[in-house]
């Protein structure tokens, strides 16, 4: 800590008081899930299927319907039609005991989301510029801006329907703030000549923002994949695995590729924006506009994957596993770019220390 400024000690007490707020959450909203129960069945045999399959029934005699899941399967002589449920109930399925846990953990999250807040501002007060000059820094307002990005989504009118995001949000802010307060904590101190510069706030703050959707968006992807593969499962007829409880309270398959792929779509403009704004602050700093530094690289990789995948959707009609795997690919590309590139490769962003 640094003695010279109160604020800097305010902003690590904030620091430690969101992290104990943001675990509690992350525990409310995993026992939100294991308390979790209720059979979708009778929601969805009482209205029809959202989505048949253009399987012609042989026969046309129906033998028997019944719901394994989050899909609702019906079974006919010599074939089997499947169709999308209308969504898979959420975290709490129909128990008010796990519906009452998932409300505690999101209004814990909101909490934690705060103090996060007034962690950050109180360090860009101690400091007197914009707070993310080094790893630490840069942590705490990656963790920010993924908790942000989830409590904006809540805001929505059909904000409870993202209940389901709370539990990956909670541990991977909690994960990069423990990492801030513990292997990346650097005392405040004036910066380097290079980073003195309003493209700091600009620049900076466009990345960090893009980091925190493309957070959500990769957790949407990654759920997709699990629930896609359960819908299939339930369609063949095979038996349900040990997770099945969990992958049959998650929205539909397409639910979850629409939601990644809308989240990708907002900010990837704003990605390209941080892009142009690094290499504009770059030839103020050291003049040239690119000089293919390992972090510039990188950068460009990102952006390069992630519009593969806007150009895969759009063009060639990938959808669904082949789309989730590429924009997972990108995700991967921006998380090295930040803690491969940071820790592992020297560079002219090596200014920015750890």
């Amino acid at each position: 800590m640094n003695p010279a400024s109160p604020l800097v000690e305010v902003s690590d007490k904030l620091l430690y008081g969101a992290l104990a707020v943001y675990a509690l959450a992350f525990l409310a909203c995993c026992l939100e899930w294991a308390f979790g129960s209720g059979s979708p069945v009778r929601r969805h045999l009482a209205a029809p299927p959202a989505e048949a399959s253009s399987a012609a029934p042989v026969g046309g005699i129906r033998v028997v319907v019944r719901e394994r899941g989050g899909g609702v399967v019906v079974h006919e002589r010599g074939t089997v039609r499947t169709a999308e449920a209308p969504g898979g109930g959420g975290p709490s399925g129909d128990s008010e005991r796990a519906d009452l846990l998932g409300r505690i953990g999101i209004s814990l999250t909101v909490l934690a989301f705060l103090l996060n807040s007034a962690t950050v501002l109180a360090r860009g007060v101690a400091t007197g510029r914009a707070p993310w000059g080094n790893m630490f820094e840069f942590s705490i307002a990656f963790g920010w801006a993924v908790a942000g990005a989830f409590v904006a989504l809540l805001a929505t009118p059909r904000g409870r329907g993202h209940r389901w995001l709370a539990v990956p949000v909670n541990g991977t802010v909690l994960l990069t703030l423990g990492l801030a307060a513990t292997v990346f904590y650097t005392d405040s101190g004036p910066l380097v000549p290079a980073l003195q510069s309003y493209w700091l706030a600009i620049h900076v703050s466009a990345a960090v923002v893009c980091g925190g959707v493309f957070h959500v968006a990769a957790f949407a992807a990654l759920l997709f994949l699990a629930r896609e593969r359960y819908e299939r499962r339930t369609a063949q007829g095979a038996a349900p695995t040990r997770l099945a409880g969990i992958w049959r309270r998650l929205p539909s398959a397409r639910t979850l590729d629409n939601a990644s792929y809308r989240l990708n779509a907002l900010v990837f403009p704003l990605w390209t924006f941080a892009i142009i704004a690094g290499a504009i602050w770059a030839e103020a700093a050291w003049g040239r506009f690119w000089g293919w530094d390992p972090k510039e690289t990188w950068a460009f990789i990102t952006w390069a994957a992630y519009a593969a995948y806007f150009h895969a959707r759009s063009t060639a009609g990938w959808k669904g596993r082949k789309a989730a795997t590429v924009s997972l690919l990108a995700f991967a590309c921006f998380v090295f770019n930040y803690y491969g590139v940071n820790l592992l490769i020297n560079g002219l962003h090596s200014y920015s220390g750890v």
